[in-house]
């Protein structure tokens, strides 16, 4: 049950969780799935054998990398919207399918970029559009602080000058696409994990940012 608004009523169907590495998306999105037993969609980073080896040495695995991610993230939105299209179920997602592009445009050359867009092209119209897209805005200190905490080897070795650029990234593709739904969060300014106030308060700001938005009705994923 939700803490404010009943799920029926929110005028939603794929919600996205997104923000930079260390921001909490993941710990976010399962709180969000639990809250309202949706469905949830994680991204297997875990999973991809290139992410410790681009770490070690960028330019040598950048294009496999992202390569890898693309076809990884489309062929779990696949699967998943195998599972939703039957029914009215939410469907919320630690990452936008469109990080994609964000990622490669900060870690390819121009000759890989140039190509790598050319399957992205081929693929992303068959990728629904999120109702809300949900980004988590940390300082850099932050996000060095968070990935400290969760101890991944391969990613300690992460510097202060890709975050930022990563945060960029966001910042430039969310002017470039106004038209889809926003709503920023500072996550310096919220515990979501372990204070329970903050978290609901994410969930308010969630479900008016919905609600508030005439143009994004509950009713059939919308694509391209």
């Amino acid at each position: 049950m939700a803490y404010y608004l009943h799920l029926s009523t929110m005028q939603a169907r794929y919600i996205v969780i997104e923000g930079n590495i260390g921001s909490g998306k993941t710990s976010l999105a399962t709180q969000l799935q639990q809250h309202y037993q949706s469905e949830l969609l994680l991204e297997e980073f875990a999973e991809n054998s290139f992410l410790p080896k681009f770490y070690e040495n960028p330019e040598r695995w950048a294009f496999p990398l992202e390569l890898s991610f693309m076809a990884d993230r489309y062929n779990q939105m696949q699967r998943m919207l195998q599972v939703i299209k039957p029914s009215n179920k939410l469907l919320v997602a630690d990452y936008l399918f469109d990080k994609s592009l964000i990622f490669a445009r900060n870690n390819l050359t121009a000759a890989e970029m140039d190509l790598y867009e050319k399957f992205f092209a081929i693929i992303s119209n068959q990728i629904p559009k999120p109702e809300l897209i949900v980004l988590i805005k940390n300082s850099t200190q932050q996000l060095h602080t968070n990935i400290a905490k969760r101890g991944r080897s391969y990613e300690q070795q992460i510097t202060t000058s890709y975050l930022e650029n990563i945060t960029l990234g966001y910042n430039r593709y969310k002017q470039q696409h106004a038209d889809l739904n926003w709503l920023e969060i500072n996550g310096d300014n919220y515990d979501f994990v372990n204070n329970k106030t903050h978290f609901k308060n994410i969930v308010k700001l969630i479900e008016t940012a919905i609600n508030t938005d005439n143009t994004k009705l509950f009713g059939p994923l919308a694509f391209g």
